[in-house]
């Protein structure tokens, strides 16, 4: 019997928002609006976003002995998620800069801070959480080498999942151990490297198969998703909901596929159900506050995994974009699945 239903290993960020009517040149200052703080990071959105489904979750991060780090963890536990293996000191919690416009776009700059600070030996010290845990999850905003050290230290029953953003050629022992390995357009560009000669999502992810994952799920924005194994490639459909905001919609469908993998789903099941949390989160505003729970993911009008098809029955979908629309791998501020 597991203790938990997912260990999300990653980063925990203070986001710090204020909007401008337009961004500054070199050498300009201009005014903006009251600052906003928010909870965020990639590891810490995904873990929020399990938890609100309902998913046991433990979260593996490093945060800094300041205020910020205290909003992180206050926002892990209300939350309900274990923050056992929260780490604090070591440097500032990770802080994001974020300039917005009155159209959406955004300007980010991200100080890692104590998400720089995870080393292989903290992921090593946590070895009972990956004992306890039937899936684990990361991403690439905390050190190469601690994400190397995670596949290293999985259990034998582990599943592991990785959204590699931001993007980085990664070694062959941890495309090996993906299962799946979740990309956009660009995240599978920057992984295929060379290799990325097509401008069709299923050669792309065959081609991510042929370099060792076990599975492969690509993220189409408003045109779904698709998933690829050894059985073939299946498009899933994507549901459609006015758009809000797509903060954090990303994370919101990693959280909500690793957590239904561990429950027994299929791929193809657990990336349609994924692709309903992403429609709901994006019909509000912000991140973390954004991520439904399961009785408003149900709620929600959508597609089944039934209506899945062939890849032979979908024609090339469109990459993702940021027209409104079910948003299952998107986000305007530098989150995208």
């Amino acid at each position: 019997m597991y203790d938990y239903d997912l260990l999300v290993v990653g980063s925990a960020n203070a986001d710090l928002v204020v909007g401008v009517e337009r961004r500054p040149g070199a050498g300009e200052t201009v005014l903006g609006s009251d600052l906003a703080v928010h909870p965020g990071g990639k590891g810490a959105n995904q873990a929020v976003a399990a938890a609100r489904l309902g998913a046991r979750t433990v979260l593996l991060a490093r945060v800094g002995d300041d205020a910020y780090g205290r909003l992180l963890l206050d926002s892990q536990r209300a939350a309900g998620v274990d923050t056992v293996g929260v780490l604090v000191g070591g440097a500032p919690t990770g802080v994001a800069l974020i300039t917005v416009d009155p159209s959406g776009d955004n300007s980010i700059v991200v100080s890692p801070g104590a998400n720089g600070r995870l080393t292989p030996q903290d992921v090593r010290t946590a070895a009972s959480l990956f004992l306890a845990s039937r899936v684990v999850s990361t991403q690439l905003e905390i050190p190469l080498e601690a994400v190397v050290e995670v596949v290293r230290s999985l259990a034998p029953d582990n599943r592991f999942v990785l959204n590699p953003s931001p993007p980085r050629p990664l070694p062959p022992e941890v495309l090996a151990a993906c299962d799946p390995l979740i990309v956009n357009e660009h995240e599978a560009k920057v992984v295929l490297g060379d290799a990325y000669v097509s401008d069709r999502p299923e050669d792309w992810a065959r081609l991510l198969l042929a370099k060792g994952p076990r599975s492969v799920v690509v993220t189409l924005g408003a045109e779904g998703a698709l998933v690829a194994s050894s059985a073939g490639v299946t498009r899933v459909p994507s549901v459609k909901v006015d758009a809000v905001d797509t903060t954090g919609a990303g994370d919101a469908f990693t959280a909500a596929l690793a957590y239904r993998l561990g429950s027994g789903a299929s791929l193809a099941e657990a990336a349609a159900y994924a692709a309903r949390v992403g429609a709901a989160a994006v019909t509000k505003e912000g991140a973390q506050v954004s991520f439904p729970t399961a009785e408003e993911v149900d709620a929600l009008c959508c597609a089944v995994p039934a209506d899945a098809a062939s890849d032979s029955g979908y024609a090339t979908g469109r990459t993702p974009g940021s027209r409104p629309g079910s948003v299952p791998g998107e986000s305007r501020r530098g989150e995208a699945l």
